[in-house]
């Protein structure tokens, strides 16, 4: 049983850390969410009004928080972190942020005598209850060694794939294929309806054969109920998509789909529907095909 500390229970982060208590381990929570509270109280979790309460007996730190202003607002300054973890503490961020900004707290991680590793996670809320992740690992080998008992408890996939950052470089790429295979199968659905199929028999003949994706699996269904109640936020694909256009740019790399996918998803969310599953992109197809 390890003791560890959990900071952000958003849609996301509150089954990753439910899933940490069902395993046996005893799990700290600091979070905004008073109802994120009574969940984890009641599985067992106890909680702590402050980052600084919350991981002063940690040996294992998780953060689980929007984006790389919220990662450093958490790990950085006196009530941070980084100056009230146990030394020799390893924090695993489970945030999906610029690979940059984990590459600057490893060294801010390291000269405060705790250790770091980026773990982004892909799997949606689904993935996150299920714990069947797939958690990418950017990091010193030694220490994703010692977290992958922890990260077993939340995931199936797990993988490290480089050195630190790496882990969100390869979330990043993660992020464009599901914006693109998402918008892909909106087109679909709504090329379907246009000619009178019957959509659920195509998506059930579409998703045995090579058209097969996790998408068609996971979202087609409620895509076609037009419920768009949030898995995954389009608010947070929008911020993901910045930082794969960011990343591409940084290396010359040319994403000319993606592009597309990212200025599609910033559409939906200057029209205010940033709040809603980012499978909503089946209502700007709609609206563009002038069937809304």
């Amino acid at each position: 049983m390890a003791q560890i500390a959990f900071i952000g229970l958003g849609i996301m982060g509150k089954p990753m850390a439910l899933n940490l208590l069902t395993a046996g381990h005893s799990v700290t929570v600091n979070s905004r969410s008073s109802k994120a509270y009574e969940d984890v109280s009641k599985a067992g979790g106890k909680s702590a009004p402050s980052i600084k309460e919350a991981i002063k007996d940690a040996d294992f730190i998780i953060t689980m928080v929007p984006d790389s202003a919220d990662v450093e607002a958490v790990c950085l300054g006196e009530e941070g972190i980084y100056a009230n973890a146990k030394k020799g503490a390893l924090h695993i961020d489970c945030s999906s942020i610029q690979p940059g900004t984990s590459q600057n707290l490893a060294i801010a991680a390291k000269e405060s005598g705790v250790r770091t590793i980026d773990a982004p996670v892909s799997g949606g809320e689904i993935g996150a209850i299920e714990a069947t992740l797939s958690i990418m690992i950017g990091g010193d080998a030694k220490d994703v060694k010692e977290a992958t008992p922890i990260l077993e408890a939340m995931g199936k996939t797990i993988v490290h794939v480089g050195p630190s950052g790496s882990g969100q470089t390869v979330k990043a790429a993660n992020q464009l294929i599901v914006a693109g295979t998402i918008q892909l199968v909106a087109e679909s659905i709504v090329f379907l309806e246009a000619h009178g199929v019957d959509t659920e028999a195509a998506v059930k003949v579409l998703a045995g054969g090579l058209a097969g994706n996790a998408i068609l699996n996971r979202k087609a269904e409620k895509m076609l109920k037009r419920d768009f109640t949030p898995g995954f936020r389009v608010e947070l694909h929008h911020k993901d998509m910045g930082i794969v256009t960011a990343a591409a740019r940084d290396a010359g790399v040319v994403i000319p789909l993606g592009a597309v996918v990212a200025q599609l998803m910033g559409s939906l969310k200057a029209q205010g529907d940033g709040h809603l599953d980012h499978s909503a992109l089946l209502k700007l197809v709609e609206q563009l095909s002038g069937r809304k």
